[in-house]
Formats: structure tokens, sequence, C-alpha cells
């Protein structure tokens, strides 16, 4: 029996499959899906794992652990469109996410995602294509993929795009982009400008925005300026701050002006269109506190060439930067300082912001904020330096004590500057007085102190300046000045060790300080800086000879060479030479010696005999004016013996007179014997007509004040040594005053001939030589048959064989004198 076939009817093929329809609660079966060589699955199932995605970060953490990642990379070349959109609208959202971002790079999907932005594909394609692209080009590695891989261009395209969120991601991407400096010529050869200038017009804030720092960054560029000029660029970014309704835009639109304000030409168009008087108008009436702020930066960075500081004069930016300094906010009251401070390189600007401004400037130094101190004294420095006019201003304002007090400040920039201010108030003598009322070198002496190198140098510096007054430096040396002075002489620091150099020589140039400061080891520094070619300088040469002028004992005791220049004085002492390294005593050290067999120290003091208890009282600590404690206190009896008719009666107790006995200080006696000298060649020699006489003369006085002239073979039996053993003894002592001396070899007769002729007026200098030897030399003016002035010929002064001799220098006569015996 056969079946029975409904009619019409008709049996499906074999090979179809019935529709079937899958609801799946499981994203791993979706992701399965993706496989799927059926069009309409893959859209689907694409179009699912969006909205699960789009629930939050973990599901996007989700679907990268199931590795829907590689399947939706696939899925972005699709021949279907509508496939297309749907994967790149899911990688769109899911490169938000780090790990996702991670994994794109190292799938390489930018190259993929720029071919989605072609014209032709549809504007979601663009839309979340560009979305991932900007995501990613936060890491420089995927910024120059897509440069590289021709990205840039289809970017500025989508510029123009008619759908916003495409302009804003596109923007964004490009934005990222420009950051490299690789970037800001490519968009610049593709012609950006004019889309970007076109999207300040959009009714969008944040593509407005976006646009503006766009700009903002590409503006850097002097080439990009020219460009933003030719394209009409300033006129709309002026109008942007004339428009209040763009009030939210105004910070960005300054930025990108502040660029423009670098550049000489592009400043110039805005000066001659009348755009600069716009802009400082504009800022004048602003109180939104970061305009002012990024205005007085853009001010800052710009006026670092002189063009264009003479620019903004013309436009007197001076007038808003003042205005700023009344604003009572910190940032703007540093930000305002800087520009001051770069303003006041122009001779004009200076000029009105010295007058008007630093009396301002000196009222925020007691800001409590550092920042402010160290902007604000800054400011002060540029404006003080090389204008005596704005100094003045500074001290008739009160500015002295706050610039002290910054002294104190705990930022090395405020301490650089506080000084630098101070030492430019030095140079005018009632400041200088002023300051050094309020104890500069004791405020100087932590700066001395610092680790910081600009701060020892402006220190450094500063005692340079105020160490020309004797004041300052009693003042340096009482509180432990010179220490940390003497020290930074072997800084490593070239300006540190100049400036170092430089303070000792001013500091060097009284006696007591120099004296002070060869104790505390400058003087072998400075020998040993002049050894280096690489650390000696000019103020190291010159400190090292000023140290030495005003210790001539010293100098000398090492150099055994006094010029003409050299006076000796009261207090001198010859100890001999001293050995390279040895230590250099002082007449104290020395006196508490035991008497030796050494050779003996030579001392001279010629102090009349009732001037020596009165400087003693006014200087106790200086070896010249000592006399011994017995001899004093004898003179002073004998003084008050003289005066008795007047019946004064003593103030001091004899109990108490014996106990000053025993506490005082060994001083060395005056010598009354040179005393005596002095005064015979006062009458006897200083009347003499010429110079030649003179010397002659005195060479013969002093041969016979030592001995008389001594027959060269029979030198060798002058027997001054033993003489000068008794005169030892007789001391107990190993200092002996030049008087005592009856029988005197080479260097006691050329030290004692330099002494009178130093107190007469004759130019004479003092060489040491071995063996005992030493010699005067003196320049005497030579007399042509023709009556003709000749130029001076230096002689050597023989006061030993023929008393009187002169000797040519260099003849042969001389060099036996000096050398052979």
């Amino acid at each position: 029996m056969g079946k029975k076939v409904k009619k019409g009817s008709q049996d499906p093929p074999k090979d179809v499959f019935d529709p079937l329809l899958i609801e799946s609660k499981t994203p791993a079966t979706v992701v399965l899906m993706l496989s799927s060589p059926e069009n309409e699955i893959l859209a689907k199932a694409c179009d699912a794992l969006y909205k699960f995605a789009s629930k939050g970060d973990e599901n996007k953490v989700t679907l990268l652990g199931l590795g829907a990642l590689e399947h939706l990379h696939k899925l972005l070349s699709h021949e279907d469109p509508l496939v297309r959109r749907n994967a790149v609208m899911i990688l769109g959202i899911m490169a938000s996410n780090h790990d996702v971002k991670k994994l794109l790079r190292e799938l390489d999907v930018t190259n993929s995602l720029i071919s989605r932005l072609a014209p032709e594909e549809d504007v979601v394609i663009h839309e979340f294509a560009t979305l991932c692209l900007a995501y990613m080009a936060v890491e420089y590695t995927t910024k120059v993929k897509i440069f590289e891989q021709g990205g840039l261009e289809p970017l500025i395209r989508l510029l123009g795009s008619p759908d916003p969120d495409v302009k804003k991601n596109s923007l964004e991407c490009i934005y990222l982009l420009v950051q490299d400096f690789q970037n800001r010529a490519a968009v610049r050869e593709l012609n950006v400008i004019p889309p970007l200038l076109g999207l300040l017009e959009s009714e969008y804030p944040v593509i407005q925005s976006l646009a503006l720092q766009t700009l903002e960054l590409i503006s850097k560029d002097r080439e990009t300026r020219i460009l933003l000029g030719e394209n009409k660029g300033l006129d709309c970014l002026l109008n942007i701050l004339e428009n209040n309704e763009l009030r939210d835009l105004h910070i960005e639109t300054l930025a990108v002006l502040g660029n423009c304000l670098e550049d000489v030409h592009t400043l110039q168009e805005i000066q001659l269109t009348g755009g600069l008087k716009k802009l400082v108008s504009f800022l004048e009436v602003s109180t939104v506190p970061d305009i002012q702020k990024n205005a007085a930066k853009a001010i800052t960075k710009a006026a670092y060439d002189s063009e264009i500081r003479k620019i903004l004069h013309w436009g007197e930016v001076e007038k808003f930067l003042l205005s700023l300094l009344e604003t009572n906010n910190d940032e703007i009251e540093v930000a305002a300082s800087q520009a001051i401070s770069a303003m006041s390189e122009n001779i004009d600007s200076k000029c009105v912001l010295g007058l008007q401004g630093i009396p301002q400037l000196i009222q925020l130094l007691s800001s409590d904020n550092e920042e402010v101190k160290e902007a604000v004294v800054t400011a002060l420095a540029n404006l003080t330096t090389a204008s005596p006019r704005n100094a003045s201003v500074v001290a008739e304002a009160e500015g002295i004590e706050p610039l002290m007090n910054t002294l104190k400040a705990q930022r090395d920039g405020a301490i650089c500057n506080a000084i630098a201010v101070l030492t430019n108030l030095s140079l005018q003598e009632p400041s200088r007085v002023r300051i050094q009322s309020h104890g500069i070198m004791r405020a100087l002496v932590g700066p001395l102190r610092s680790t910081n190198s600009q701060v020892q140098s402006k220190a450094l510096f500063a005692v340079a300046a105020f160490g020309c007054d004797a004041e300052a430096r009693a003042e340096l040396r009482e509180v432990g000045g010179l220490g940390p002075l003497v020290e930074l002489l072997q800084s490593k620091n070239d300006e540190v060790r100049r400036n170092a150099c430089w303070a000792v020589m001013v500091c060097g140039s009284d006696e007591l300080t120099a004296v002070e400061l060869c104790r505390l080891g400058a003087l072998d520094i400075l020998e040993e800086i002049n050894l280096s070619t690489k650390r000696k300088n000019k103020f190291s040469e010159a400190a090292l000879e000023k140290l030495l002028d005003n210790n001539l004992c010293q100098k000398y005791s090492q150099m055994g060479y006094l010029s003409s220049r050299n006076i000796i004085t009261n207090g001198f002492y010859d100890c001999g030479q001293t050995k390279h390294g040895g230590k250099f005593l002082s007449l104290e050290e020395l006196s508490q010696q035991e008497l030796t067999d050494r050779r003996a120290i030579i001392f001279i003091n010629a102090k009349p005999q009732e001037n020596v208890v009165v400087e003693k009282v006014q200087d106790e600590s200086r070896p010249v004016s000592r006399v011994s404690s017995k001899e004093k206190i004898r003179k002073g009896k004998g003084k008050k013996e003289e005066e008795k008719p007047k019946e004064v009666t003593p103030v001091t107790p004899p109990v108490e007179e014996e106990i000053n006995i025993e506490n005082s200080k060994w001083l060395p006696p005056p010598d009354f014997i040179l005393m005596d000298y002095i005064n015979d060649v006062s009458k006897t020699i200083l009347p003499l007509t010429t110079t030649r006489e003179q010397v002659v003369a005195l060479a013969q006085f002093v041969a016979d004040k030592m001995g008389g002239p001594v027959e060269t073979e029979k030198l060798h039996n002058f027997w001054w040594e033993l003489d000068m053993s008794k005169i030892e003894f007789g001391l107990k002592s190993n200092i002996v005053p030049i008087g005592k001396i009856k029988r005197g070899t080479f260097y006691h007769r050329a030290l004692l001939f330099k002494v009178l002729a130093d107190r007469i007026g004759i130019g004479c200098s003092l060489v040491r030589g071995k063996y005992n030897r030493a010699w005067n030399e003196v320049k005497l003016v030579e007399h042509s048959p023709e009556g003709l002035l000749l130029p001076p010929q230096e002689y050597v002064v023989d006061v030993m064989f023929e008393p009187g001799r002169l000797l040519k220098q260099g003849s042969v006569k001389a060099d036996q004198y000096k050398y052979i015996s």
C-alpha cells in the first residue's frame, strides 16, 4: 500500500537546516559565536557583547579573559559593514581598560582602525574607531605607530565630520599626538590650523576647549605661530576674550596667545592691529585668578627676548603686573614677581617698575609663604642691579631690615637674592652704613657656612663689598667669619673659589685681619692655589700679595723680599727664613720659647715712651705695640711721680696693681737706641738735597752703628755671632731689639737700613740671600750731560765693605756682594 500525499505539498530539501533560535546567558557562549561563518550571527553576537561590555569595567576584563579581542580584531576587516561596525563599537568602549589597551597594542590593531577611517565607512565606525585610537594614543608607542601608519591625515579630515562625536574623538586623538614634537611638524604640513580654528565656533564647549588646548601645543613652534597669523587666528582668539559668554574658554585662549607673545613678528602683528592693547585691557579688568596667573607666566616666558620686552613695554604691561601684586593671592604674587624680574631687563621697564613696584615688593617680603619671598626678592635683585636710583628707592622704602630678615629664609634662592640686593645697595655709602648697623657681617656667617655653592658665592661677594670698611672687617673677625671664609678658598667650585679670593684680598687690607687670616691658613692655601694652572686666578694672586703686604713679618720670612712699598713699622720682626710647609709663629708664641742657640729674632719697636701705656690699652691684641709688663708698670709709676704736685689719688690699690703685674702678658720693650737712630738720621740725613747723597750717608751711618766697615779678607774674623749670643743671654730672650746690636752682619745692617730709609722716605727694598746675606736695592735717577732725565737705575747698597758704595744691579761687583764671601 502506498502513502497518501496531500495535493500540493512538497518535502523541504535535505541539505537545508531549519532556523534555530538560541538564547544564551553566558558571555563565553557568545564569544564562541564570534567564530561563526554567518554574518547575521556575528553581527548579533557583537551587539550582545557591546551591551555586556557597556555595563562596567569588570565585564570588559571578563571578555578579555575569554579571548574576545583576538576575534574582534579579525572582524575589523570583515566584508559585512554591519559586522565591522559592531566589532569597532565593542573595541571602542573596551579600549578604556588598561589591560585591554595593552593587548590591543600587542595585536597591532592601529593599522586596522586607521583603515576604518576611510570616507566611505559608516559614521558610527568613524566614531568608535577614533574613540579607540584616542584611548590608545595616550601611550608613546601607539603615537609612533599612528604616525608611521599614516593616521594623522584621516584624523585631520574627520575634524570636518558632521558628527560631533567624531569631531571630538578625532580632536582628542590629535591633541594627544601633538604632544610629541615630531607630530607637531606633521600636522602643520597637513594644514591643521584652518579646521582647528573652525572648531572654535562649535556649539559644544568640550570641542572648543580641546581645539584651544591643541592650538596651545602646536603654537609652541614658530612656524605654526606664523600660520596662525596668516589664517587670522589671532583675531579669532582676541574675539573669544572680548566675548564674556565664552569666559570658560579665556584661560585656554590666553595660553595660546601666551605662546604667540614669544615670537617677535607675531607680537608685532598683534601690536600693529591694536591687539596688544586689547589684551592688556582685558587682563587689567579680569579678576579670575587663573587668568591673572597664566598671563603673568606668559609675560615671563616671552620677556626673555629683548625685542619682545620692548614691545611689551610699549603695550604698558607694567601696569597690569603691578596690579597683580595687590591681589593677596600667593600664586599670582609669585607669577607677577617673576614677570617683573624678566621685564626689568628692559631699562625703561626697570624705571617704571622700580619707582612704583619696589614699595609693594618690600611689603611682600613679610609674607609667610617662602615661594613668595623668593620670587619677590629675586625681582628686587634684578630691579636694583646697575640701577642706583632703584637701590635708593629700596632704602627709602625701609627695605633694609626686611632684606636682612630674608637672609634667614628657608629657600636658598631667597637668601642668594637677598644678599644680591644688599650688595647692590652697598654701592651707596649711606645705605652701606645702615646695612652695617644691622650687623651684615654677622648675618653673612650663616650663608658662608651653607652647602649651596650659589649661596656661598653670593655671600663671599657681599663680604668683598662690605669688607672695604674697617668696622665691617672688625665685625667679621669678632663673629668668627674668617674661618668659613678661609675654608671656601678650597672650594672645588670655580666661582666660589674666585669670590673667596676676592673677599680675602679685600679683608686683608688691615694688619689685624691679615694676620688672623694667615693664622687660619689662608696664606698656605693661596700659595697652593697659585701653583695650580687650573685653580689659579687673578684674585688669588692679588689676595696672596695683599695678605703678605699687610703681614710683612710673614712676607719677609716666607718670600725673603720686601719692596719699597712695604714700609716697616713698629712691631716688625725678622725670625729668619721659614721652611716650606713650616708654621709661622707670632711674636707672642716666640716669646714663650726658651733661650736657644738658634738665630736671634730681630725686633723693631721705636715707639715713644709716653705712648706705650695708651696704645696698649687701645689695642692689646696687636704685637707691634707690646712692651714688658715691668717696664709698663715702671713707666706708669714714673708718670704718677711726675704728676705728684697735682696730688692725684691712685684709683687702683697697690695690691690689685701687683695682681695685674702677675696677670699681664709679656710685651717686648721699646728700643730707645733705635729711637735715637731715627732722630739722628732725621736731623742729619733727611735735609740732604739728593736721594743719592741720602742713600750714601745712610749706608755709612748704618755701618758705623753696626761695627764699621769690614775688609773682605777679614770677614771670617768678624765675630758678630759672639756678640749676638751675649745680647740674647743678657736679655734672657731670643728676641733682640735691633738697637742693641753693635756688631752686625749683612742681614742686620740691611734690615736697619730698610727701617731707617722707610722713616725718612727713601724708597728701598730688602732682599734676603743665603748664608746670612741680605741687601738693599734702591732706584736712582741719573742726569745726562745734556741735562736730560734718564730712566732710574737700580743699585745694590754696600753697607758692609765700603759703606755708601752703590753697585749697579746685574754687575759683577753687585753679584759678588750678594753671593760671594
